[in-house]
């Protein structure tokens, strides 16, 4: 989703003035959110100014990792991949655009959609739902679980369960499709509506992992059933999930074979438009082309 009205471009300050403090990666997992500094913005008097508490905006700066490849794409690929995601693909996303530092550096800006009307909003992602934190179930807390015992997280969460587990379907879909490694349970969240229920938030930390990692062969965040010696026969022949992997999960989200094959077939027919879209990104010309050949190989993966 693109932000609404008038948001500056450029910062009036640079990431060194912000003296940002070392983001410290925990465990195995090469996750870009792990090590990415977050900065509270307002709008005061048509300017972005840092703020220690609320704050409309997040600003994401490009993050300080030696392990990354194409470190300072990262801004742009979370934000194409947003915009693919919402103008594509229909699923709705929190605002999100990309500013520069006052000396040119790119940093990714998205409005908070834990606040309204200037006020707080009620939310929890799917760990405080289940449950589940680093002191209770260990550091790899948020990755030890599946997207099908995520479902019945949903169920429990969400009255109009029936509406919202069919756009998380699709929005993990995409995550496959698009690399995300980082779609773990706390990126997936409900929150308070302006009728007092609880439906899922935005999608928000939605880019192309394997592009700045290319060593983590790990397929998906979380795995996609609960039984982890479940296998569908084509997996155990192929060994990656392809379609009749996603038919057997929608079932847990309540959609037959022939829904599940309709989306797949919509992210078929529209990867041109991909192509058209990352080419008008602002990414390097080498992340441009290794991001969608990242995205050619997923989409085989369904033929």
């Amino acid at each position: 989703m693109s932000f609404r009205g008038r948001v500056p471009d450029v910062l009036p300050f640079t990431k060194a003035d912000l003296r940002l403090p070392m983001a410290i990666r925990k465990g195995q997992r090469n996750s870009i959110s792990g090590v990415q500094a977050k900065v509270l913005l307002s709008i005061v008097d048509g300017q972005f100014q840092v703020v220690a508490s609320g704050g409309d905006f997040i600003l994401k700066p490009v993050p300080e990792d030696s392990r990354s490849r194409f470190a300072a794409d990262i801004p742009a690929n979370e934000n194409v991949t947003m915009q693919i995601a919402s103008r594509l693909f229909r699923i709705q996303t929190a605002a999100n655009k990309c500013v520069r530092f006052a000396d040119g550096e790119l940093a990714y800006l998205t409005r908070r959609f834990d606040r309204r009307d200037g006020a707080s909003v009620r939310q929890e992602d799917m760990c405080q739902i289940a449950g589940r934190s680093e002191e209770t179930h260990g550091e790899a807390y948020k990755y030890d679980f599946s997207y099908e015992e995520m479902a019945e997280l949903i169920r429990m969460a969400c009255p109009a369960s029936g509406v919202e587990l069919p756009k998380v379907f699709r929005q993990i879909l995409f995550d496959y499709l698009f690399a995300n490694g980082d779609a773990h349970l706390k990126n997936f969240s409900v929150y308070e509506s302006d009728l007092g229920d609880y439906v899922m938030t935005p999608a928000y930390d939605l880019l192309n992992t394997i592009l700045h990692y290319p060593g983590d062969l790990t397929f998906m965040a979380l795995s996609l059933f609960k039984d982890p010696d479940f296998a569908t026969p084509e997996f155990e022949k192929l060994e990656y999930y392809s379609t009749a992997d996603f038919v057997v999960l929608g079932r847990a989200y309540g959609l037959d074979e022939k829904a599940v094959r309709m989306m797949l077939d919509d992210f078929r027919t529209r990867a041109p438009q991909v192509e058209a879209m990352v080419g008008q990104s602002l990414l390097s010309q080498d992340a441009k082309r290794e991001y969608l050949r990242i995205f050619t190989d997923r989409l085989a993966m369904f033929r």
